[in-house]
């Protein structure tokens, strides 16, 4: 299988159902920003985090790979019958349980805090504002988006925060309040 086929040279692209829409199409920003934030993971993770981190993050990685392919799916053709693409209520979940795992190791946050840090704590903090930004692109699709997706977006948002502080504190990094 090559890896150009020539039929996005007009600027449109297909759908999981088939259908051809803009590469401006507001669903094709949506899971574009969703692949910039996996790649923003990638970048974390090339820093040689600590394997529980790595491990989380990994997971995190095939996640946001599942929520590209439900944006992609509006119809829901491949859901139903690829269980790797299903995000829900459980992966939701998933991620609370992280926050919490790893908020006890930190000090409590008393004000707001500079981005930065080491390397793949300050990449972790532009992977979470790139979360955001995925997040606000799948809150204005129309038709609207399955709502765990939503939920799953703004966990990982507050997950991602709370791995950029985990990541400096184990580093030995204070953080900088603002």
């Amino acid at each position: 299988m090559k890896i150009y086929t020539r039929t996005g040279d007009g600027g449109e692209t297909s759908l999981f159902d088939g259908t051809r829409v803009s590469k401006a199409d507001s669903r094709v920003d949506a899971y574009g920003e969703v692949d910039e934030l996996n790649a923003w993971l990638g970048f974390a993770r090339a820093s040689r985090l600590d394997a529980d981190l790595d491990e989380a993050l990994v997971h995190i990685q095939r996640d946001l790979f599942a929520l590209g392919a439900q944006l992609a799916d509006p119809a829901d053709k491949i859901a139903a019958r690829v269980t790797k693409v299903s995000l829900g209520e459980v992966d939701v979940e998933r991620l609370e349980q992280l926050i919490d795992r790893l908020e006890a190791e930190l000090p409590p946050l008393r004000r707001f805090i500079l981005a930065g840090g080491a390397p793949p704590g300050a990449a972790l903090h532009v992977a979470r504002t790139v979360c955001r930004r995925a997040e606000r692109r799948i809150v204005a699709l129309q038709p609207p988006a399955d709502p765990v997706l939503v939920r799953y977006v703004n966990r990982l948002s507050d997950l991602l925060f709370v791995l950029a502080r985990v990541v400096n504190h184990r580093a030995g990094i204070p953080e900088t309040e603002w």
